[in-house]
């Protein structure tokens, strides 16, 4: 049983005829496909001009050996001129190969270019949108965009339009050299040809781009319930739930295969009537019979047939390559609208740079801050506040209320929507990208280290780090001692030789960061994984560390904030308190009731230490 999908109405679709969302979703695809393909126009406009001219000599030949066996038939027959006929067939032949060879080289060559003129730019694209971006999006998205989407351009750069040229090139020559034969059974032979570009069309009418696009989603999903299969498979059998783990990827798996049936199956079946019908046999059978009847009726001679036998079987074979190129076309068309819209999608402003005033370098302020992932829902509100250099300041408040929100807003994960946020006196949205990040540093609580070495990790904040400086930073950090039981210490390969647990690895991110020596520092949770042991000397490090720089600490564990110079309480994003520990407890509101809840965590966690160690 074939079940149809129909999409629900989006942002961008709303109520609309799906007649109007098809035309425009065809429209943006044309209009997608124009400017992606611009760079490679005209290579790809003289490559279709050799192959327009292959196709005329991959007609000829045909033509001069119908005019050969005519010669034959004569009485007497002139062999010398059936000798220059096949010679020049010949001839047509090798010269048609070699403009074919010379159109695909090309193509190919221009593709390969392309893909990495194209990986190059979408890398740099990916430089300069806001961080944010890549928080929104699985790593297997932004994979998709860079290497599937990219590998989807090569059917529309190498081949769609010289197959196109060709398919339509070779049967209008053929045709047109046909009914100078006989414009009957011209017609006749037509009749398959109609037959099969109306199977095309409904081949690659918008129901099944629909049924594709829910495949593509399903194929997206399937995906991602690899990876999360794969990362969380330990967890799920150490809790007894491998079944479940294995019951969503299976639902995934099995999504994806009945939208595949539901895509392919119609199309196999129309397929399969349509090559039977352009099929070399079914065609000469239309033509014998056609034939057969015209000579019967005196319309014209047996000999006449033979063109339409060796010239028109060629006709199916030119365009049955539309038919196998369509999935790769609709393939390609959805990724050149994918990455149109990752060409369009936003960056991040980049101011032209300025000298920073030393009175003030280091001070930041947040000015009536307002921000929201939507416009209909703001995270932030009338956020103010200011920090300054040698201080720590915490950011606490209950889940939601904003605070991981804020402590992106400091390197520019995303723009303000209103309001602004500067650092000396400058907006940061002035800075540029460069500056900004070596005068802010961030460590958050989601660890990403490169495949490399512990010294390759380090150094990416600062390429000319010396040996000492990284050992310093490391120390500071509470790493170094564990980087050195390492097989190879710093040369230690991540995922090699190196297996950082959670704290390790955020303590060497922790390491990073100060390696930078940024004038303002973000840790959000920064500590959330550090072991009991190391997370006080963790704290301890980075209070020594403090002198000079601005440092804000978003925290969850108020036991570990409560020695900081003051304390910034959020709730449902308005800044509600800010103190030091003792007046906000003494105040008795968000803070007080947030240290109570946290003061009954720890102790239920003592009381469970006690009964363990009975």
């Amino acid at each position: 049983m074939t079940v149809e999908v129909t999409p629900l109405p989006t942002a961008e679709t709303g109520n609309r005829p799906p007649k109007a969302v098809a035309k425009e979703r065809k429209q943006q695809e044309a209009q997608a496909r124009k400017e992606i393909l611009a760079p490679v126009r005209p290579a790809l406009t003289a490559a279709s001009i050799i192959i327009a001219i292959s196709s005329v000599c991959n007609v000829v030949p045909f033509i001069l050996i119908v005019e050969a066996c005519g010669e034959l038939l004569d009485d007497p027959v002139d062999t010398d001129r059936v000798w220059r006929l096949l010679g020049g067939a010949v001839v047509v032949l090798v010269v048609r190969g070699l403009l074919q060879a010379v159109a695909l080289t090309w193509s190919h060559l221009v593709d390969a270019g392309y893909q990495l003129t194209v990986r190059r730019a979408l890398a740099e694209k990916l430089t300069r949108v806001p961080l944010g971006w890549f928080g929104e999006r699985t790593s297997a998205e932004v994979k998709k965009y860079l290497q599937d989407d990219v590998e989807a351009l090569h059917y529309l750069v190498a081949h769609a339009r010289l197959e196109f040229v060709g398919a339509l090139v070779m049967p209008l020559v053929t045709l047109g050299y046909l009914f100078t034969v006989d414009w009957r059974m011209t017609l006749v032979l037509l009749l398959p040809l109609v037959f099969y570009a109306i199977t095309l069309a409904m081949m690659m009418d918008q129901n099944s781009r629909d049924r594709l696009a829910v495949y593509n989603r399903w194929e997206q999903r399937t995906r991602e319930a690899t990876i999360e299969f794969a990362d969380g498979i330990q967890v799920v059998r150490a809790f007894g739930q491998a079944g479940k783990a294995h019951s969503v990827y299976q639902e995934a798996v099995d999504s994806q295969a009945r939208s595949f049936d539901r895509w392919k199956t119609p199309i196999i079946r129309l397929q399969a009537v349509s090559d039977v019908v352009i099929a070399p046999v079914f065609v000469m059978l239309v033509i014998v019979a056609a034939g057969l009847g015209a000579v019967g009726l005196d319309w014209l001679e047996p000999l006449d047939i033979l063109p339409f036998l060796l010239v028109g079987l060629g006709l199916g074979s030119a365009l049955l390559g539309l038919g196998y190129g369509g999935q790769a076309l609709r393939a390609a068309g959805a990724a050149v609208l994918r990455l149109h819209d990752l060409q369009q999608t936003p960056e991040l402003p980049s101011g032209a740079g300025a000298t920073q005033d030393p009175a003030t370098a280091g001070t930041v302020r947040f000015e009536s801050v307002e921000f929201g992932y939507r416009e209909d829902h703001s995270v932030l509100r009338d956020v103010s506040f200011e920090l300054t250099p040698g201080t720590l300041t915490a950011l606490v408040g209950p889940s939601g209320s904003g605070k991981s929100t804020l402590a992106k807003l400091l390197p520019r994960f995303y723009d303000v929507n209103a309001g602004r946020i500067t650092i000396g006196g400058r907006d940061i949205r002035e800075f540029t990208t460069e500056e900004l990040y070596r005068t802010v540093g961030f460590v958050f609580q989601d660890v990403r280290l490169i495949r490399g070495t512990i010294r390759d990790n380090l150094r990416l904040a600062r390429e000319d780090a010396d040996d000492a400086a990284l050992e310093q930073a490391a120390r500071a950090a509470q790493i170094h001692d564990r980087i050195m039981a390492l097989p190879r210490g710093y040369d230690s390969e991540i995922g090699g030789d190196a297996s950082l647990s959670g704290g390790e690895a955020q303590r060497l991110s922790i390491a990073r960061a100060l390696l930078a020596d940024s004038p303002v520092l973000v840790l959000d949770e920064a500590t959330a994984f550090a072991d009991p042991e190391s997370e006080a000397a963790v704290q301890d490090a980075l209070a020594v560390l403090v002198a000079g720089r601005t440092v804000l600490v978003i925290a969850h564990r108020l036991h570990t904030i409560t020695g900081v110079d003051r304390i910034l309480v959020l709730e449902q994003g308005t800044l509600v308190e800010q103190g030091d520990h003792e007046s906000l407890r003494e105040a008795g509101g968000t803070y007080q009731r947030l240290w109570e809840i946290n003061e009954a965590a720890l102790s239920t966690v003592a009381l469970i230490g006690s009964e363990e160690s009975r």
